[in-house]
């Protein structure tokens, strides 16, 4: 029943925003996903929401590129509920691989559950649902590959993976050198993701990894440093709006120095 609510709040509301020429975000109020585009009917998806989302995302894409398209490939931050929902009808549809970490692997491979949620941190109405939110691992063994070593980025020259662990072991974050553009997943939001009334509103403001399912929080402050230490011109959250410019920069930098006071809960089964 709590996942038919988040499903029902998230195609309520789905709708598409241009951030650059290239990048589509595919907006379902719970989560987004992302469009890269590299050439003419070229392209790449970035995670793909909840279960609901997938009949949204082939219409989407069919609109953009034409009946019949498919992309190159789909990359997963992670591998998280509400990240991989539609990736089985997506991959079985379009017939194409699936990339993610090696250490996401066990999750995608039926062969471990990521923790249950954790409600005993605090935050909001859903931090408060949590552990009733899917933590089931899926089985895409025919699809899923393991993401190049070189950092790479399958359908995407230009763009590199990087590995910024702490919400999940093997979870990545995205970025293009070229105009700083970070595709950031779940290593930061720009919206209090425990708060169900900050959720729908979008009320935005940079915070850490959504708490409730973050396991490692000395990893998920240096994921946060590192991805600060390049500098990013734009970035695109997985939950929350984009945030570029001079609010992007004062904003990281504050996240930075006090990771700590921001991001970490008070209370957690994995607060130290």
């Amino acid at each position: 029943m709590i996942l038919d609510l988040l499903e029902g709040i998230s195609d309520a509301t789905t709708s598409s925003e241009q951030v650059t020429s290239d990048i589509l975000l595919l907006k379902f109020t719970v989560v987004n996903a992302s469009i890269v585009e590299k050439g003419a009917n070229q392209w790449v998806l970035i995670d793909t929401g909840l279960k609901s989302s997938g009949d949204d995302i082939l219409k989407i894409a069919e609109e953009r590129f034409g009946r019949g398209c498919s992309p190159e490939a789909i990359i997963l931050t992670h591998g998280h509920f509400d990240h991989i929902g539609s990736v089985i009808q997506l991959a079985d549809k379009w017939d194409v691989a699936v990339y993610a970490h090696p250490l996401e692997m066990p999750y995608l491979t039926g062969r471990k559950d990521y923790p249950v949620g954790d409600s005993t941190v605090d935050g909001g109405m859903i931090a408060e649902m949590s552990p009733y939110f899917p933590n089931e691992s899926i089985n895409i063994s025919n699809r899923v590959k393991e993401l190049p070593t070189d950092g790479t980025v399958p359908g995407l020259s230009g763009w590199k993976w990087i590995h910024t662990p702490g919400h999940t072991p093997g979870h990545i974050s995205l970025f293009r050198e070229s105009d700083r553009t970070l595709i950031v997943g779940d290593a930061f939001t720009t919206v209090k993701q425990e708060s169900a009334a900050a959720v729908i509103t979008q009320r935005k403001e940079i915070n850490g990894p959504p708490a409730y399912f973050t396991t490692d929080w000395k990893a998920a402050k240096n994921s946060v440093m590192c991805l600060a230490a390049l500098k990013p011109s734009l970035v695109i959250p997985s939950h929350g709006k984009v945030m570029s410019g001079e609010e992007l920069e004062k904003d990281m930098q504050e996240l930075v120095r006090h990771f700590d006071e921001i991001a970490v809960p008070e209370h957690g089964r994995f607060v130290e």
